[in-house]
């Protein structure tokens, strides 16, 4: 009878560990099908906010092809952008332009940015002297580099030429002004300039009948009515064929605000349009070391711009677009997306959002590797206190406030 027992108290306990061991694989796999149930919820959740940026992107894409394709002045002037930015020189070439669209007469105007002479590269062979333990260099003559100046320049031209007519399948260019700038010293003065040394107005059925493949650049310059004088690399300046016409409808006369700041005013409850003006006044300070410009738009037909700014800088430079948002609460994602499609559509080079709260971690996470800063209140006051002004911001006065307000009216 010992043994059956033992055998019976042996099997017993098999029996409740195997029944442990069962509810303990169900509670897991009922926790682990939750979490399952929660990535999946949360994958479609992401895929449906994917979904829908994703739609919204195509619809603007869609909305601009087709504004490109009835030939509206923002959307050419957009597509021609997007044609010489993606157009590849070697790292010599400066690759810096400023665009302007005639919708009257279908005209693009491009005032662009040649190499100097001194970016034309100047070794012509390397060689290691065992007897000095170093490479010298061998140098091309002035004079075949004063020849790879001109041709250069001229290829730029052509090439530049024959990239927007190519490109433009709806046919928005009749024709085409090319005005050549060079960023340069003055070797009299010792100050820089910006002479335009070659100016061409080409149309398109008239560049059509040019064979690129035979010409030579500089004579079909010539032949084209183009104008550069004798000698490129002299820096000579012509009188440019057109110009651009750097006047926008949107901008409205600016006036100062940062003069009346002090410790006592708080940012967050000031008039909105005060605020817009303020921010233009602060960047207007921020890029004049630069010799940039700032303009604030009609709040009406802004676009979702409060503000554009015109750097000049080769390197940094371009359309800013900003946008001022005098919140007291946080600054959703929804907003710097907003801010994205509007740089892409102003053909922008970097968007800027300055608010007087702060951002929340989706904001942070979208701008993430896009030519987005997001300037929180800190960030203003900071930039404030840079240009010599003082102010505060405090969210909590700022909602009592407005609070006030909507129960007075």
């Amino acid at each position: 009878m010992g043994k059956r027992t033992e055998a019976i108290r042996w099997y017993n306990e098999q029996v409740e560990h195997h029944n442990k061991t069962v509810l303990e694989i169900k509670e897991q796999y009922r926790r682990d099908m939750a979490v399952y149930k929660q990535n999946v919820s949360n994958w479609q959740s992401e895929l449906a906010a994917f979904e829908t940026r994703q739609a919204a992107q195509h619809q603007r894409i869609e909305a601009r092809k087709s504004a490109y394709q009835n030939h509206d002045a923002d959307a050419v002037l957009d597509f021609c952008e997007t044609v010489l930015m993606n157009s590849s020189y070697p790292t010599f070439c400066p690759r810096h332009f400023d665009c302007d669209y005639e919708p009257e007469t279908k005209t693009l105007i491009i005032d662009y940015q040649l190499p100097a002479i001194d970016d034309i590269p100047s070794k012509k062979a390397a060689k290691h002297d065992r007897a000095q333990g170093k490479i010298v260099y061998t140098s091309i003559s002035q004079s075949v580099i004063n020849k790879l100046y001109e041709d250069v320049n001229y290829q730029i031209v052509l090439r530049t030429l024959f990239e927007l007519f190519h490109s433009d399948e709806a046919k928005a260019l009749v024709s085409v002004v090319f005005n050549g700038i060079v960023d340069t010293v003055d070797k009299a003065s010792g100050q820089s300039i910006r002479p335009c040394i070659m100016s061409i107005q080409v149309s398109r059925s008239e560049f059509e009948s040019i064979n690129l493949k035979q010409v030579d650049p500089k004579a079909c310059f010539r032949k084209l009515k183009g104008v550069s004088a004798a000698k490129l690399q002299a820096l000579a300046p012509v009188a440019p064929v057109a110009q651009i016409n750097r006047e926008d409808k949107r901008f409205v006369e600016s006036y100062g605000v940062a003069a009346g700041l002090d410790d006592s005013l708080n940012l967050a409850s000031m008039d909105w349009e005060d605020f817009e003006h303020l921010i233009r006044e602060l960047f207007a300070k921020e890029f004049a070391s630069s010799g940039g410009e700032v303009k604030v738009t009609q709040a009406s037909r802004d676009g979702g711009v409060d503000a554009v700014a015109f750097d000049p800088d080769p390197i940094r430079g371009g359309k800013i677009v900003i946008q001022a948002k005098r919140y007291t609460n946080v600054v959703g994602v929804s907003a710097v997306r907003d801010l994205y499609g509007t740089l892409m559509n102003e053909g922008a080079t970097k968007g800027i959002i300055v608010t007087t709260s702060y951002y929340g971690a989706d904001a942070y996470e979208f701008a993430k590797g896009k030519p987005i800063t997001l300037l929180d209140g800190g960030n203003l006051l900071h930039l404030l206190a840079k240009h010599g002004h003082r102010a505060k911001i405090d969210l909590k006065e700022a909602k009592k406030d407005m609070a006030s307000r909507s129960n007075e009216r």
